[in-house]
Formats: C-alpha cells, sequence, structure tokens
C-alpha cells in the first residue's frame, strides 16, 4: 500500500489534487479529490474530518474501522493511518487541516494538547446528530470562506478563532458522547478496576514496574487518550489519578502489616528504588511511609 509522507498540507494537497489556500491551514472536500485509492498517509499537521457519507474504511494502529455517515474523527501529528476505499460512489466528507506552526504565539497554540481527541484511535469516532452535523459543517465553512477573502492583518486571529469554536464543539459533542453511553463506559471502568487491582495484589507491578494509563487502556483496546477521557468522566478523576489513588490504597494495606518493609512495600508497587516510592507517597499522602506509620 502506498505511503504518503504528508509532513506540509501543501503535499497533502497536491497528492489528492486540491486547491492550497493558505500553507498552513486549508478546507479540504474529499468529494472534490482525484485519488481514492488504497493508501497509507503519516500525518505532520493535525486534521479533523466530517464524514457526511459511506466510502472508505480506515486502519488506525491495530483496528480497522468502517467510517460511518455522520461522523468525526482527528489525527495529529506523528500519526499514520490507512484508507481503504470501498465499492459505491466516493465518500462525501469535509476536512480541516491545521499546522502546528499555524498556532504558533496563539493561546490555541498552547492549549491544542487539551483537545486530546487528536489522540483517538479511529473505532473512537464521534457520532454526531443531524444539527450536531450542521454545527461542524458551519463553523468549517466559515473557515474555508475566510481562506477565500484576501489576506489581511484579521485573518489568522478570525481562522484561529473559528478553529478554537469548532474544537470546542467537538470537546462538547464527545462529553455528550460519553454520557449516552454511560452503560458501557462503566463496563471499560469495572474492567479497570479489576486489571488494576490484578496488577497490584498478584505480584504483576514487581515484575513490569509502576503501572502506566497505557497499559490498561491496550488491554481494554482503548487509546489511552480516549481511554483517560473516559475514565475521567466516570470518575472525576484522570486515569493517571486514579492509578495513583489505588497504589495509595495498596500501600496504606501493606504498611498496615508491621513485618513488611518500606523496601517491600515498594517493590510490590513496582518501584525500582524505595526512595522513589518515599518521594510518591508524600507527594500523595503529605508525610512519609514512616510518619504515617507512626500516626497509624
Amino acid at each position: 500500500m502506498e505511503l504518503l509522507k504528508a509532513d506540509t498540507i501543501e503535499r497533502y494537497c497536491h497528492f489528492y489534487q486540491l486547491e492550497v489556500r493558505h500553507p498552513l491551514v486549508n478546507i479540504v472536500r474529499f468529494d472534490r479529490a482525484e485519488r481514492l485509492a488504497d493508501y497509507r498517509i503519516a500525518y505532520g499537521f493535525y486534521a479533523l474530518f466530517l464524514k457526511k457519507t459511506q466510502g472508505c474504511v480506515i486502519d488506525y494502529g491495530k483496528t480497522r474501522y468502517d467510517f460511518d455517515a455522520g461522523t468525526v474523527v482527528g489525527f495529529g501529528p506523528g500519526q499514520t493511518v490507512g484508507i481503504h476505499r470501498t465499492e459505491g460512489p466516493a465518500p462525501e466528507a469535509i476536512g480541516l487541516l491545521f499546522h502546528p506552526d499555524f498556532l504558533h504565539r496563539t493561546p490555541l497554540g498552547q492549549q491544542i494538547k487539551r483537545y486530546s481527541f487528536f489522540g483517538y484511535a479511529s473505532t473512537e469516532a464521534l457520532h454526531l446528530s443531524v444539527e450536531e452535523q450542521r454545527t461542524i459543517e458551519d463553523y468549517m465553512e466559515k473557515i474555508d470562506n475566510e481562506l477565500r477573502h484576501p489576506i489581511d492583518k484579521f485573518t489568522k486571529s478570525l481562522v484561529v478563532s473559528n478553529i478554537e469554536v469548532l474544537l470546542n464543539y467537538c470537546m462538547r459533542f464527545y462529553e455528550r458522547q460519553f454520557i449516552t453511553r454511560e452503560e458501557l463506559n462503566h463496563d471499560v471502568l469495572v474492567r479497570f478496576e479489576q486489571l488494576l487491582d490484578e496488577y497490584l495484589y498478584t505480584g504483576r507491578a514487581t515484575e513490569e514496574g509502576v503501572p502506566t494509563v497505557k497499559y490498561f487502556a491496550d488491554r481494554i483496546c482503548l487509546s489511552p487518550n480516549y481511554f483517560g477521557d473516559l475514565i475521567k468522566s466516570e470518575t472525576g478523576r484522570t486515569a493517571q489519578e486514579y492509578i495513583h489513588l489505588k497504589m495509595i490504597e495498596a500501600a496504606k494495606s501493606g504498611m498496615s502489616d508491621p513485618a513488611k518493609s518500606v523496601q517491600q512495600i515498594a517493590d510490590a508497587l513496582g518501584f525500582r528504588y524505595p526512595q522513589h516510592f518515599v518521594r510518591f507517597f508524600k507527594r500523595e499522602v503529605g508525610v512519609t511511609p514512616r510518619e504515617y506509620r507512626l500516626t497509624h
């Protein structure tokens, strides 16, 4: 399968024979693209696509996803995605492409990491209502119209402002999706707690080290970003905070046994060096393990 190294928006648009209105930001329409064969693309910029009809399948990581109508999916710099055409009419989609350099010295550039859905897997796409689709498409049209306007001193601020509003709407719609999938999300949380208890209380931490968000996300078959946001919506804590909470519970349980040394407790939680465990415990609890034992 052909690999397109799309380090620039210009190269991406030339591949599809699409017009380039600005080298660092563009609106593209897939129904106007000429090249629709199977290919893989390595992104060097941010891309957000609203898929209006069926017509292609996306590979990302180890998963394959039938990119349904009325969905939004985003990709960030460094991600590689496979695209496969399916039978029937060419897919109809509209996409926003913007390079990190376009956000240089803007508030959005400093906050772009908070839009974690750019790191979601394709199977974790945003499924929109008709009204929500109109909102997303409306802001893409606003950006497109601004790019058609002769560039002046207001162009960048107006385009960046509309990008930020568009991304905030995506955050809102993802929040709604987390809520409407409450039962499924609860199942993920239960599985996470089971895996975390197994990791901390069966010796796995001693073998594999301090537990990480990626470890549990991989076993639940979710991207770390989506997994983290789901846990935050269910518990009010980030996945990392939740892991630390459970580690502290396990540490306190271990310290209730006077026969266990700090070294043994640190080993059981995956710390290679006791001093790292001591620093972690004091940061989370406010006292050292020794001080905790003396007062409890």
